[in-house]
């Protein structure tokens, strides 16, 4: 199967059905090499980021956004990417790690995401440095996000989302889950960035809810 090309070919004018395609090469590309001159030493761990996914883009949310830096369960929040949980256990690989913070990286990707989705928004993430104050907040907490003892990429936790200094907004738990292409660390990541694009997708509809006005105090 060929590749997909760079991230910026995940456009988001290409169609919604597009994304199985894109999970089953994504794999390929998520891996970087350690930077330095040391790259290529044995030693040096496979260095993963997850990556943006494209959606739908609508508007009608509130006009600026600040995601908040997302509570990862500790045990998932460590340099080793977490592989596997299942029979009480955690797995980690052994030879890959992420490439940032997982808590950080999550926030970025997912403030990426709401952007393409809700391109008539301001969205930043939380300790980004900006000019404007946010009139609305997502909020997501993390407690699985590995495969399953079935083998699938699992999203779990909780999405809020509301308006800041007044009354309004939804949550809800995620149990999500998808098929992982291969057994590589790759394919988990890909799948893991597109279960990823599910929540921006729900975190979307119901900031397209709220509207683009605060309510009255």
């Amino acid at each position: 199967m060929r590749l997909p090309g760079p991230l910026s070919s995940l456009h988001p004018s290409r169609p919604f059905a597009s994304r199985r395609a894109v999970l089953r090469g994504a794999g390929g590309l998520l891996a970087v090499a350690a930077a330095g001159p040391l790259a290529a030493c044995s030693s040096d761990p496979n260095v993963y980021t997850l990556v943006p996914w494209p959606g739908a883009a609508q508007a009608g949310g509130p006009a600026v956004i600040e995601v908040r830096t997302p509570s990862v369960a500790m045990a998932l929040d460590r340099e080793r990417i977490v592989r596997s949980e299942g029979d009480y256990r955690l797995l980690t690989a052994s030879g890959d790690a992420w490439g940032e913070s997982l808590p950080g990286m999550i926030g970025h990707v997912l403030t990426a995401d709401l952007q393409q989705r809700l391109p008539g928004s301001t969205i930043f993430a939380q300790n980004d440095a900006v000019a404007t104050t946010a009139l609305a907040a997502v909020e997501l907490t993390v407690t699985r996000f590995s495969r399953d003892a079935g083998g699938q990429a699992v999203l779990g936790g909780s999405l809020a989302v509301h308006w800041i200094g007044h009354d309004g907004g939804a949550s809800e738990v995620l149990a999500l889950n998808l098929p992982v292409s291969g057994s590589g660390t790759g394919g988990l990541v890909a799948a893991l960035s597109a279960l990823l694009g599910q929540v921006a997708d729900r975190a979307a509809a119901h900031l397209r809810v709220l509207g683009p006005v605060a309510p009255p105090v």
